[in-house]
């Protein structure tokens, strides 16, 4: 069988984790959590007292973290990917609301992008892999096999968030989570570097009306329909 790069792109709040990591299981492939590494630079920034809106500094963190190769991912756990930096579990640390707003402000610094742009490339070289962001299929790997861009109405993408922080036992306004999902899409859109958009060639998934099952199901499908067309083309 030959395995593929799958690339599943999209904004705040459409399920990306949880169907890439229920895709990697059902595939036997693994997950690399992009939009972790960015939570985690954001953290190590917020640590060291460093603005998320300064962005060499913010830079510097993360060439520090990449030159040291300083990020781990674990395994899956309750649904949640372990995220190590230099051997600390950060991983509940850097889901929070915030660590989401930074998130979004230090992808937008080119600096930082180009520093962590490597080491997701390597994660993923040898295929078999899932990864999930925003800009997957169309910067960070532009031929990966199986390309998907996965979303849902902002409505639903603010109440998926909103019930995610009450099973977390977060005290938080509705409307102000659907304002953050509303504001983080009007960023991830309009940044200068790496905008988050549909790459041409991948497959649009609207999940507004769709049960997580039965999206990983369609996905699953797809994937290993293009592993099939990737084993009979010629070498």
């Amino acid at each position: 069988m030959t395995e593929l790069v799958v690339a599943i792109d999209g904004p705040a709040g459409a399920g990306k984790s949880t169907v890439t990591r229920r895709v990697a299981e059902a595939l036997g492939y693994t997950v690399v959590d992009t939009g972790a590494l960015y939570r985690t630079v954001a953290h190590q920034a917020e640590q060291r007292g460093v603005s998320w809106d300064d962005a060499a500094a913010v830079t510097q963190v993360a060439r520090e973290l990449a030159a040291e190769d300083a990020i781990r991912f674990g395994p899956t756990q309750s649904g949640m990917t372990k995220v190590f930096v230099r051997g600390e579990d950060v991983s509940t640390a850097i889901r929070s609301s915030e660590m989401s707003q930074g998130a979004s402000k230090v992808s937008a610094i080119a600096g930082v992008r180009d520093a962590l742009l490597t080491m997701q490339r390597t994660l993923g070289a040898r295929g078999g892999v899932v990864l999930e962001g925003r800009d997957i299929g169309t910067v960070v790997f532009p031929d990966a096999g199986a390309k998907f861009f996965l979303t849902a109405s902002v409505e639903v993408r603010a109440e998926r968030r909103y019930q995610e922080h009450v099973a977390r036992g977060d005290s938080i306004d509705r409307a102000l989570v659907r304002q953050e999902v509303a504001e983080r899409d009007a960023r991830d859109t309009q940044r200068p570097v790496a905008p988050l958009r549909q790459a041409s060639d991948a497959i649009l998934v609207d999940s507004s009306s769709m049960s997580i099952d039965e999206v990983v199901a369609f996905i699953v499908d797809k994937v290993h329909g293009l592993e099939a067309a990737a084993a009979k083309a010629p070498k």
